[in-house]
């Protein structure tokens, strides 16, 4: 090949490379922006949200990069969203409203899990209701926003949890184990634990269920997690709340419609035995909805959450309404 026409090539394959270049979009050419979030170690449906959301690409599809940090404990997990380790966290609303106050710049974003998955369990036949525990024990974990939702119910129904019902401090794991070599009376879980406990013991009764109660005295829905981002990941990427509720619409949409995969993907990233979350999906325990926070109703139910844990003294006062996203 001549020297002239070896130039030749040489320039026409740029001209290629320059022509493909500049038909990308600007958004294309840009690196995709990456959301650091907050996950978990332990097998709880927490952790599912982002290894869903990660195995089946909807990050991507979406436009950003799921960075996940998995932490071994619920301290840790929220301490590293504190410190702005992570972008993002998907806890307890009332766990948020303490972080706020704390000085931590969280913004909550949408909502994710239904209070459908809080319940508890006794062995005992003639334990029925709630009410039933009056002078007994109850195995619940007091740091948990679990806690602050059952304290808040046994308010309402004029009992004194701790007083009129003696709570026995535990994690859900420890709590089912009291109970079952007969330590309290009752026990307070979440799931997965709970479809687990109700395949392995079917003569245990479900005396509580977080939903149900919390729509007994308030007449609206409640929240067990939300999704939450800091505002200075919001500044640095201000389409962030918005891409990450579209991705975790998806999320929800796979775990009700398909929960077939989702189960697939829990039993090889959780070790959760196959089936436990599609029978969780399916008695309406584990209820994924995701809805923008800023709308006026949903606002008003994760604000109503707020008010009753001041009103239940868990916090002196309410957050300002920065504590809610608004775009």
């Amino acid at each position: 090949m001549s020297k002239l026409s070896r130039r030749g090539v040489a320039a026409f394959i740029a001209a290629l490379t320059f022509a493909a270049a500049s038909t990308l979009s600007p958004a294309q050419a840009q690196q995709k922006p990456v959301i650091k979030v907050s996950s978990l170690t332990l097998p709880i449906f927490n952790p599912l949200v982002w290894n869903v959301m990660k195995a089946k690409g909807i990050d991507a599809k979406h436009g950003f990069e799921l960075d996940i940090h998995a932490y071994p404990s619920i301290s840790a997990f929220y301490a590293a969203f504190a410190t702005g380790e992570t972008d993002v966290l998907i806890g307890g609303p009332t766990i948020f409203q303490k972080l706020y106050q704390e000085g931590v710049p969280l913004r909550i974003i949408g909502t994710g899990f239904t209070l459908a998955d809080l319940v508890i369990f006794a062995k005992d036949p003639a334990i029925k209701s709630f009410a039933d525990l009056k002078g007994k024990q109850l195995a619940v974990d007091m740091g948990g926003s679990q806690f602050q939702v059952v304290k808040i119910y046994a308010n309402a129904k004029g009992l004194d949890l701790g007083k009129d019902i003696t709570v026995v401090n535990a994690n859900f794991a420890v709590a089912r184990a009291q109970l079952e070599a007969g330590r309290v009376d009752a026990a307070l879980v979440i799931e997965p634990l709970a479809s687990i406990i109700a395949k392995q013991n079917p003569d245990w009764k479900m005396i509580f269920n977080g939903a149900e109660g919390w729509k007994d005295i308030t007449g609206t829905d409640g929240w067990e997690i939300v999704p939450a981002m800091r505002a200075d990941a919001i500044a640095k990427n201000p389409n962030g709340p918005k891409m990450l509720l579209a991705a975790l619409q998806d999320v929800a949409d796979i775990m009700q419609k398909d929960s077939a995969t989702a189960d697939k993907i829990a039993n090889e990233t959780l070790k959760l035995p196959p089936g436990i979350l599609t029978a969780a999906v399916e008695s309406k325990r584990l209820t994924m909805i995701v809805k923008p926070a800023w709308e006026p109703a949903t606002r008003k139910t994760i604000t109503d959450m707020m008010e009753r844990a001041v009103k239940a003294g868990f916090y002196e006062k309410m957050p300002d309404d920065k504590i809610i996203y608004a775009p």
